[in-house]
């Protein structure tokens, strides 16, 4: 692990659509200077965009990093995963030490479409890392934007 925890770590994650709210999306990203940036657009009963950002410390970025280097999703490739449709699409870049990997597919609704396509084992891999991602950044977001005290 001592060799993954060297060199630059950047990841962006997107996921949206473009339908009839217009172009709704989720998007965040770990920056090598420790910025997550957070932006969230729903168009949904005139709702509006939420954007954040936060600095985190090393540790959280270590974090993030072993969630990323345990999913070993750096092994997989996306040739065979199904394309980006009217649905939506997924984007996930990610840089590690000296290896840059950007993966693109389609909405994922359930594990029943990852088990359905062409190469099941990795999109599960890219299906669970991705809802570890999601999870671990509303934390960070709700923990450091809290509106109302406990």
């Amino acid at each position: 692990m001592a060799g993954e925890e060297e060199g630059e770590f950047y990841l962006r994650y997107y996921v949206g659509h473009k339908g009839k709210f217009g172009h709704e999306f989720l998007e965040f990203e770990f920056r090598p200077d420790g910025k997550l940036r957070y932006a969230n657009n729903s168009n949904y009963k005139n709702d509006t965009m939420i954007r954040k950002e936060v600095f985190l410390t090393p540790a959280v970025l270590r974090e993030c990093r072993r969630i990323v280097a345990e999913s070993e999703i750096m092994k997989e490739d996306d040739n065979n995963w199904p394309e980006p449709d009217r649905v939506g699409r997924q984007e996930l870049e990610i840089v590690m030490g000296n290896e840059h990997i950007s993966f693109t597919t389609s909405k994922i609704g359930s594990l029943v479409d990852v088990q359905s396509s062409k190469d099941p084992e990795g999109l599960r891999i890219f299906y669970y890392l991705v809802q570890d991602l999601k999870c671990f950044v509303f934390s960070l977001i709700s923990l450091h934007f809290k509106i109302k005290p406990i």
